[in-house]
């Protein structure tokens, strides 16, 4: 059984911090810190559990902390931490900043310990019913809306909700980004709180994404084109479809959706298939992989390299982002 504290009682923290609790085959909850008065008495009132006054106490009691901090403040506390050579998990995005990530990375090799970040969308279930169909897809169109909620608005939309889906992306495109482009419009916050991005990759795969935090109903849906494929994954209700084509060989059935490609070509077939998709809780899911990684001594399924990339990728969006608005405030 591994010791783990939390670092940060906010909304999310609590979540983890139930979720922590429930898993207690895997793990002695230790205790939290968060510098709130109010959240962390509303949490020791709620679960019953210790407070430590400071970050450097919880570290000297356990063998892994959870970050669920806001992202100004991931760095300071992982660092802490992986200098005392405790495994961390860490809520994305994984650092403010592209050169923090990269210090993480050298810090947690020098300790020798596990890091996984909380991408939990590779953990939904939907996803994770669809990883079996996926073959080098080469379009792939993302849809992440929100309605508007202040508790997001400290980072851009790219870093908030959009890096979801660069993680998703990322870790089914196995190839090199070779050109970025995008767009936005700050409506209600000082960033931009809708997003496009476009991504074209070495491999010829193209990925078109959008995101926004001021939309009328919410939504995060994901598809996938492929040679004879089509899937449609549905992060938000847990639903995939699958859309696929296959030579007939021999007689086709009286009900087969039925394409003749042209002469000389094998006569197609469509094939509709909607898997059932057993409900899970993708925290407890992420939670109980990062335990599994360092019980096992095997890298977390995400990595901090992977956050790292979805970082990084997310980084040079918002980049061109603020570049196309310096252009056209220059333009007026």
């Amino acid at each position: 059984m591994l010791k783990i504290g939390v670092l940060g009682a906010g909304h999310l923290g609590k979540i983890h911090i139930r979720i922590i609790l429930e898993l207690n085959e895997y793990f002695e909850f230790v205790g939290f810190f968060d510098p709130n008065e109010e959240n962390s008495n509303e949490v020791v009132d709620e679960f019953s559990i210790k407070r430590f006054d400071t970050i450097e106490s919880l570290l000297e009691e356990v063998d892994c902390v959870d970050i669920v901090t806001p992202t100004l403040t991931h760095f300071d506390c992982a660092s802490k931490a992986l200098r005392k050579s405790k495994h961390v998990f860490i809520e994305k995005p994984v650092t403010e900043t592209v050169d923090e990530a990269k210090i993480l990375i050298e810090l947690s090799h020098e300790a020798g310990v596990k890091v996984q970040v909380g991408h939990v969308e590779r953990f939904n279930p939907a996803f994770q019913a669809a990883l079996p169909y996926f073959d080098s897809p080469m379009f792939i169109e993302t849809h992440r809306l929100a309605q508007f909620n202040p508790r997001g608005t400290d980072v851009p939309v790219v870093l908030d909700l959009m890096i979801h889906d660069l993680d998703v992306i990322l870790s089914v495109v196995k190839s090199g980004v070779k050109r970025i482009s995008a767009s936005g419009v700050a409506v209600i916050s000082d960033t931009p709180d809708i997003a496009n991005a476009r991504i074209e990759f070495d491999n010829g795969c193209v990925a078109n994404l959008t995101a926004s935090r001021i939309s009328m109903k919410n939504m995060r849906k994901s598809r996938f084109f492929q040679q004879d494929a089509y899937i449609s994954v549905d992060f938000l209700e847990n639903e995939i479809e699958v859309v696929s084509m296959q030579d007939v060989e021999g007689e086709s059935g009286p009900f087969d959706m039925v394409f003749n490609m042209g002469e000389g070509k094998p006569v197609k077939k469509i094939l509709f298939d909607k898997p059932d998709i057993t409900p899970t809780n993708a925290i407890k899911d992420e939670l109980f992989t990062f335990y599994q990684s360092i019980v096992n001594d095997t890298t977390p399924i995400v990595s901090i390299e992977d956050g790292y990339l979805a970082l990084s990728v997310a980084q040079k969006i918002v980049d061109k982002l603020k570049s196309a608005s310096s252009q056209n405030l220059s333009n007026k």
